[in-house]
Parts: C-alpha cells; structure tokens; sequence
C-alpha cells in the first residue's frame, strides 16, 4: 500500500488565542517504526483517532492512550506504531494548565498519563467526538468546543512574576541567565527557582534549557526540510550552545540520538506541531 500523509495546524480563536496550537496528522501506508517525542517547554495533549496511540513505559512494556497528556520532561517518549499514525496534537503553555486542565503544570511533570486521569469524562466526548468529526474543521471544532468548556472552571491564577520569567525564557529561546530573570522579576534566584518550579515543574534553568533544545531542533528541522546544509555550528552558535559538540550532546542527553540521525530518522514526521504564541 502506498504512503498516504494528511496534515494540517491551527490556532483557537477567543479565550484560547496564545495558550493552545493545534496540529492535526494523518499518515497512512508508512513503515512499522518508532517516533521520537522530544522535551519542549510546552504540555502535550494528543487525542487519537483511527487507532490508539502506543507508548513505551519506562519499564519497557507498550501502553494504549486514545488520550494522553504528559508534562515537561527532559527525556524522549517513545512512540511505537505501525505505520499508521492519526491524531491532534496539541501544545499547551504550561502557564494555562490551571485554566484549562484544573491543576498546576507541575502536577504532570515528567509523566504522560492517560487522558481521563485529568479531564475525567471530558476526555472520552473529546475523543469520541475526534473520532466522528469529518474532515481538520471538524476535529478542530471539537476541541475547541471542549477547551472553552474547560475554562470554565475557577483557578487559581499564575503570581505575574512566574508568567514574566517563563515568557522571558520561551522568548529568548533559553538565552536569559537566571541571575537575569530573577533581577527582572525582583525575586531571589532562590525564591523564583521555588516558585517557578511549583507551577511549571521544571526549575527555571531546565526550562531554559528545553527551549533552548528546542529551537535548535526546529532550525535544524527547516534546513533539513528546506533541502539545506545543516551547519551544525551556526545553529550552536545562534542557539546559546558553546560550541557544535555541546548541541551534539544536548541532542544525545534529550533526543537520545545524534542531530544528523535525528534528522535523517524523523524530518518530516507529520507529529511536529506549531507552538502556542508565548514562543514569540
């Protein structure tokens, strides 16, 4: 059977402009493999359809989610299918997950659960609802219908000065000094590195660091795509790394492989979704 791929990324409108990006997938045919699923600053939300996502636990066994929801964390998910992969993912700024999943981003660090452990009966109607929509509008919708629902919920809000630290390091792709960030906010290091790590899981250095990660691998992504020489160097340089060998062994510590196996094994893999608008 030959290989079929369908794609397509989105922003909601109102209330969840900024906090939320969508990126649909559908890719049929394919080769039996394993897709990385790789640290950034952002929660990820995926609901499922056609068949269930496969992921591998810690202890190595294969776990089923039509929904799953996983936190900030510094390692790769292993995402073992079969060549058939179809889902939405969504990127959540942790800053909203009290809004929009009742709880404090830090809650799901280092762990991907399955949907209904956080969003109860919510998460069966959204997949269900993914599941019967016809066509990305209609998936799209769906979610949108169910987030909007979620925001109803009473939260606590983010103290100002953790959501200007976060946005600052997002922003500035992990480039801020800590020393900076805590000047800025007129915290201690120490109190802000509390405070931050309460709400978002991760201290503000290893925030830093993810993002940092993360636009690396995006720019190495558009130049690989783009048919371009990687220049492994220059993307080190722009991106804060001191030099070419400490983004190869970020990419070893964080992808769990070298950046020219990354790209040779997973560029083009219709799961990579847009970034919520924090991300400057």
């Amino acid at each position: 059977m030959s290989e079929t791929v369908d794609a397509r990324s989105g922003r909601p409108p109102g209330a969840l402009a900024g906090h939320v990006t969508y990126h649909g997938y559908d890719l049929r045919g394919g080769q039996p493999g394993v897709h990385r699923g790789l640290p950034s600053p952002y929660l990820t939300f995926i609901v499922t359809f056609g068949e269930p996502l496969t992921m591998r636990a810690p202890d190595g066994s294969l776990v089923q989610r039509a929904v799953a929801l996983g936190g900030l964390h510094t390692t790769p998910e292993a995402i073992v299918h079969d060549g058939r992969q179809s889902g939405l993912h969504l990127s959540l700024d942790p800053l909203a997950a009290r809004a929009l999943l009742g709880r404090p981003a830090a809650e799901l660090a280092g762990i991907t659960v399955d949907g209904d452990a956080v969003l109860g009966a919510l998460a069966h109607e959204l997949h269900e609802r993914v599941e019967e929509a016809d066509g990305w509008d209609g998936r799209f919708a769906a979610v949108d219908d169910v987030l909007r629902r979620c925001l109803g919920t009473p939260f606590r809000p983010v103290a100002p000065e953790v959501r200007e630290a976060w946005r600052r390091v997002v922003r500035s792709g992990g480039t801020v000094p800590v020393s900076a960030l805590a000047d800025e906010v007129g915290w201690s290091e120490r109190h802000l590195g509390q405070r931050f790590r309460a709400e978002v899981g991760v201290a503000p250095k290893v925030a830093g660091r993810m993002a940092r990660f993360d636009r690396a691998r995006r720019r190495l992504a558009a130049r690989a795509s783009a048919g371009e020489p990687l220049r492994l160097a220059d993307i080190a340089a722009d991106g804060g790394y001191a030099d070419q060998a400490h983004l190869t062994r970020e990419f070893g510590a964080l992808a769990g492989c070298s950046p020219t196996r990354w790209v040779a094994e997973e560029i083009g893999n219709i799961q990579d979704p847009v970034l919520p608008d924090a991300a400057g």
